[in-house]
This record gives structure tokens, sequence and C-alpha cells, in this order.
């Protein structure tokens, strides 16, 4: 027995995938987005150790000691200032031309400028910091 299938609800699946294929495409981090977010994401759980193993190998040149990191990232925020929470909001990429780290730096033909905003809930009250990573 051959059953025929319907053109309307072969169109609505196909309009299904379509909105659930958008709404992730627009709605979901993208490459470099993704890794900030995990990130911020360790660092805003205290697993500085995880979010060191992500820096960059020039990074990790600035920080070659991943203890260091760990200790001084938890001496800061969780001792100096206290913090009791920490969030943060990851901004849109842009790329960016020949960009270098520091003065001294490799230039990278094509880097991006994300920015993310954190707000620290600290013994001292909210600060916020916004940076570029």
């Amino acid at each position: 027995m051959r059953r025929n299938r319907s053109p309307i609800g072969i169109g609505a699946l196909i309009i299904a995938i379509v909105v659930v294929g958008g709404c992730i495409y627009f709605l979901w981090p993208s490459g470099p987005e993704r890794l900030v977010d995990e990130f911020y994401e360790y660092e805003s759980e205290a697993e500085f150790g995880k979010s060191w193993d992500l820096l960059s190998a020039e990074m990790k040149l600035r920080f070659p000691d991943r203890a260091d990191y760990v200790q001084n990232r938890a001496h800061v925020f969780l001792q100096h200032m206290d913090v009791e929470t920490f969030q943060y909001e990851v901004g849109h990429s842009k790329k960016v031309k020949n960009w270098r780290l520091g003065k001294g730096g490799k230039v990278h033909k094509r880097a991006y400028r994300i920015p993310v905003t954190q707000v620290y809930d600290s013994g001292f009250g909210l600060f916020t910091i916004e940076q570029n990573f």
C-alpha cells in the first residue's frame, strides 16, 4: 500500500527545520564567542586552571606557570575583592586584521575583538569591568 505524502506536511516540516536552524545560528555563540564564553564560565566558577588551559600559547608566555595563574586569580578575586558572585556577558565578535598582543608581539593576520562585561558582587559592592577579549 502506497501512502501519499501531503505537500503541506512536508512544507511545514521544512519551515520548522529552517526556523529551528535559524534560531540556533543566530542565538548560539560563534566559535570565538563560544571559546570566550567557556573561558569566563570557568572563571565564574573559580575553575582558574581550566580557564588557563584555554589561553593561547602566546598568552601563556605572560602567565607561564599554571599554578601561579590559578593562585593569583583566586587571591585577587576571591580573597582580595571578597567576591560573592560573578556574572559576565559576552558581546559579538568583530574581525580584526594585523592584531598583536603587545608591542613586541607576533602580528596575527586575523583575530577577533570580543567585548566582555564582568560584574562582581564583592564585599566592597558591585564592580563592573569591561574589556575586549
